[in-house]
């Protein structure tokens, strides 16, 4: 995260703009997209979804992968990778906690 001074903030707010930051590509929100979509996936079923190379594939699956938003497990010579839910539990209850609070404040802004 650069010189932004990370450890200024919570370990849950830098988790957050971790997984933010990753589904900043919108390659990224397609695989996750699809991978809720069939549940469990090998990469090639992703290149065979998207209009992207295998290796661009790849490296999103990577960024994916490195931030816990998901998960891959080795099937014979392939991998095959899900969702994390864990990591999707942490974005669902921060964007609720946001949207509870725009609603309670709806009124109250410019």
């Amino acid at each position: 995260m650069g010189a932004s001074k990370t450890e200024h903030f919570t370990d849950k707010q830098n988790a957050i703009a971790v997984m933010a930051k990753a589904l900043g590509h919108p390659a990224r929100v397609a695989i996750i997209e699809y991978l809720l979509k069939v549940d469990t996936c090998i990469c090639g079923d992703i290149v065979n979804e998207l209009p992207l190379a295998q290796p661009t594939i790849s490296q999103h699956l990577k960024e994916l992968k490195n931030v816990g938003l998901i998960k891959g497990s080795i099937e014979g010579n392939a991998i095959c990778y899900c969702v994390d839910e864990k990591a999707l539990t942490v974005l669902q209850k921060f964007f609720t906690h946001v949207t509870t609070k725009m609603e309670k404040k709806k009124n109250n802004c410019c």
